[in-house]
C-alpha cells in the first residue's frame, strides 16, 4: 500500500508549494508573506495532529478564518438590518463625534483642567452640563457602560442592605449577566416582590423592612411580558421610595433622548421621562438609542450622584478622554431633534423611509453578478441592542440564491471578505438589508458578493 494513502499526513504539501499556489497570491498581497506563512504552518500542524488529508478548498477557507481571527477588531459591513447590533459594535458614531475623538486623541486635551483658573477641573463637567440641559436632572456622572452605571449605583447606595425588585424584572442581558448577580456584586441582598407578570405597589410596601435601601426598577431589555400583566406607575414607585426614606433607582437600559414616535417607534421610555418621574438615580447606556459611544450614564439628584462619585469604584469605571469627547459631541446634536435624526447614524437608519430603502435595494441588485440570483423581497429590520424587541421596521431586502454553494457557505465567504460583510441567514436564504449599509457601502457589499461567488 502506498505510504501516502496509508497515512494522509505524508501527502500534506510543503509550505513553499502552498505559498506558490494561485489561491495564496491574494492572501500574501493583502496580509503579507510572513503572517500568511505563519498561519499556514499552524494550519498544517493542525492537519497533522488530526491525521486529516489535504483538501485545498477547505485548507484555504480555514487559513482565511485563522488570519481573520488574528486581526482583532476591524471595520465590518453590516447587512443584517439590526441597527444596534451588539456583536458589531452597536451604534456607529456621528461625524462630529468621530471628529471630537480624533481631536482629543491626536494630542493633549483639557480632560481634568479648568482652563480659566489653570487648576484641576471636572472630568465630567461638559457631559454633565449637557445632560442637565437635555433631561432636567440635577446632575450626572459618566462611566464606561450601562451595566457599570447600575453596579456603581447599587454599590454606592444599597451595599449592606436590601434592594427590592419585581420578579418580572429579574432579567438576563447579553453575555449571561443577570440582575440578581449585579445586585449581589453591589453588596446588596435581593428582595423579590410580586410575580412574573403582575406586581403591584402594595407588594413593594410590604417588602420594605429595616434593612431596605433601594427600590430598583429594571428595563425589560430584549423581551416583553404581554397579556395579563400589571406594574405600578414609575412615578408612584419613586414617590414610595421617597416617602419611606429609600433611594429609587431605574435601570433604563437604552437611554433614549429623542421621542421615537418621530420614527414610528412609540413606547420606549426615555431619559427625560425617568428623571421627571422623580427617580433618585437613572442608569442608561450611551451607545444604544442615544447613538453615541459605549458609555454608562447616571443621572439624578445631587446627593445620590455625590455618593456614587465618592465611591472607590468610580475611578475604576470612569471613561477615557475619547469616549467623553464623542459623548459630548453626540449630546450636542440632540439639542436639535431634527439635526439628531439627520446626523446620528442609528437614528437616521431607524428613520429611513420605505421609498429610500427600496431605491437602495434596487441599486444593490443592479450591481450584483448574475450568479447571485438575487431578488428584492419585503421584510423587516430590527432595532437591536436590547431595545424595542417587538418593533419591526419595514424594509426591502435583497435575497441571494447562489447556484454553486449553500447560503451558509456564501455567508462564511462574505465574513472573510475585505472588509467582512455580515448578512442575515433566514430559512435557507441569505439576505442583505440596505438599512444598515451606509450609502457608500452599497458598492462595497456588491463587490464582496461578486468576489465570494468567484
Amino acid at each position: 500500500m502506498d505510504a501516502a494513502a496509508s497515512d494522509p499526513r505524508r501527502a500534506l504539501p510543503a509550505l513553499h508549494r502552498l505559498l506558490a499556489m494561485p489561491e495564496c497570491e491574494i492572501l500574501v498581497h493583502v496580509r503579507g508573506r510572513d503572517p500568511v506563512a505563519d498561519a499556514m504552518r499552524k494550519e498544517l500542524a493542525a492537519l497533522r495532529k488530526a491525521g486529516e488529508s489535504f483538501d485545498a478548498r477547505q485548507f484555504f477557507a480555514a487559513l482565511e478564518a485563522r488570519l481573520g481571527a488574528a486581526e482583532g477588531v476591524r471595520r465590518v459591513l453590516n447587512a443584517t438590518g439590526v441597527v444596534l447590533h451588539t456583536n458589531l459594535g452597536r451604534a456607529p458614531l456621528a461625524g462630529p463625534a468621530i471628529a471630537a475623538m480624533t481631536e482629543v486623541a491626536r494630542g493633549y486635551c483639557s480632560l481634568e483642567m479648568d482652563l480659566e483658573s489653570g487648576r484641576r477641573g471636572d472630568r465630567f463637567g461638559g457631559a454633565t452640563a449637557l445632560l442637565r440641559e437635555l433631561t432636567g436632572c440635577e446632575t450626572a456622572l459618566v462611566v464606561n457602560n450601562g451595566a457599570a452605571a447600575v453596579l456603581l449605583a447599587l454599590s454606592a447606595v444599597a451595599s449592606g442592605g436590601e434592594a427590592i425588585v419585581s420578579r418580572g424584572e429579574l432579567v438576563e442581558i447579553g453575555g449571561g449577566f443577570r440582575i440578581p448577580e449585579v445586585v449581589a456584586q453591589g453588596g446588596a441582598r435581593l428582595v423579590e416582590v410580586g410575580t412574573t407578570n403582575r406586581t403591584r405597589l402594595p407588594d413593594y410596601e410590604h417588602a420594605i423592612g429595616p434593612d431596605a435601601r433601594v427600590i430598583l426598577r429594571v428595563h425589560p431589555s430584549n423581551y416583553r411580558i404581554l397579556g395579563f400583566t400589571e406594574a405600578p406607575e414609575p412615578a408612584r414607585l419613586a414617590a414610595l421610595a421617597r416617602e419611606r426614606g429609600l433611594v429609587s433607582v431605574e435601570d433604563l437600559g437604552s437611554g433614549a433622548l429623542l421621542d421615537l414616535a418621530r420614527v414610528g417607534l412609540p413606547g420606549e421610555r426615555g431619559l427625560r421621562q425617568a428623571v421627571a418621574d422623580g427617580f433618585d438615580l437613572v442608569a442608561a447606556s450611551g451607545d444604544k438609542l442615544l447613538g453615541g459611544p459605549q458609555a454608562g450614564l447616571l443621572l439624578g439628584r445631587e446627593d445620590a450622584i455625590a455618593r456614587c462619585a465618592r465611591h472607590p469604584l468610580m475611578r475604576a469605571l470612569r471613561p477615557d478622554k475619547a469616549t467623553l469627547a464623542a459623548l459630548e459631541a453626540t449630546l450636542r446634536l440632540h439639542r436639535d431633534p431634527e439635526l439628531a435624526l439627520r446626523e446620528v447614524p442609528a437614528l437616521r437608519m431607524m428613520a429611513e423611509g420605505a421609498e429610500s430603502l427600496s431605491r437602495r435595494a434596487q441599486t444593490l441588485l443592479t450591481l450584483l453578478p448574475e450568479a447571485a440570483r438575487a431578488e428584492a423581497v419585503a421584510g423587516d429590520s430590527l432595532v437591536g441592542g436590547g431595545a424595542l424587541p417587538l418593533a419591526r421596521l419595514p424594509t426591502t431586502l435583497v435575497a441571494l440564491h447562489p447556484e454553486n454553494m449553500t447560503a451558509e457557505e456564501l455567508a462564511a465567504r462574505l465574513r472573510r471578505s475585505r472588509p467582512p460583510l455580515v448578512a442575515r441567514l433566514e430559512r435557507g436564504r441569505l439576505l442583505l438589508d440596505p438599512r444598515t449599509l451606509a450609502e457608500g457601502e452599497i458598492g462595497d457589499a456588491a463587490r464582496a458578493v461578486a468576489e465570494a461567488l468567484a
